[in-house]
């Protein structure tokens, strides 16, 4: 596995601070085949939908231990959040696309383990301000701004430009 975009944590090396618990949240997940499917879907301009929602699984988890919210279920949910295949590049996109995906990974995410509240919660609403749904729990929140963070690295790091990696120094220097 890859470490989360922005972050000089290896995440395949268990004796790094915080890394063995994060991964001890999403290790099932993780040989999920809906999950593994997920490494073939492009999602950011040369970052797949796998390690986009890996970036966002970490960094909800993070975020998570800052503001007091429960960091397993932050973990798993951003690991969830967009559990579906279709590409929201090509013309055929659902329209509402922002509405529409977080219902399918919804669904998608219920058939593979079974969901909390607030991890309902969370990847129903992790679009917002962009869709209907506003986070009511802290959970939410954390998966919110870890996928919009998330985001940003991605484009930044996948254009080669300056904005991406000069975030990822100022707000993750580790």
């Amino acid at each position: 596995m890859k470490n989360a975009i922005g972050s000089r944590v290896d995440l395949n090396n268990r004796d790094i601070e915080y890394t063995s618990e994060f991964l001890s949240y999403i290790e099932d997940l993780l040989e999920h085949s809906y999950v593994k499917k997920l490494k073939r879907v492009d999602q950011h301009k040369g970052t797949t939908r796998f390690q986009h929602c890996i970036n966002v699984s970490y960094y909800s988890y993070r975020i998570a231990l800052v503001i007091g919210a429960d960091p397993q279920k932050s973990a798993r949910a951003g690991l969830l959040h967009d559990l579906f295949w279709y590409d929201w590049h090509c013309k055929k996109t659902p329209q509402l696309h922002a509405y529409f995906h977080p219902r399918l990974a919804l669904k998608n995410a219920r058939k593979i383990t079974s969901l909390s509240f607030e991890e309902e919660d969370a990847i129903i609403n992790h679009m917002w301000p962009l869709s209907f749904g506003f986070p009511k729990t802290r959970v939410s929140y954390a998966v919110t701004f870890a996928d919009k963070y998330s985001a940003a690295l991605e484009v930044g790091y996948n254009w080669g430009s300056f904005f991406g990696r000069k975030l990822s120094g100022i707000l993750w220097n580790h």
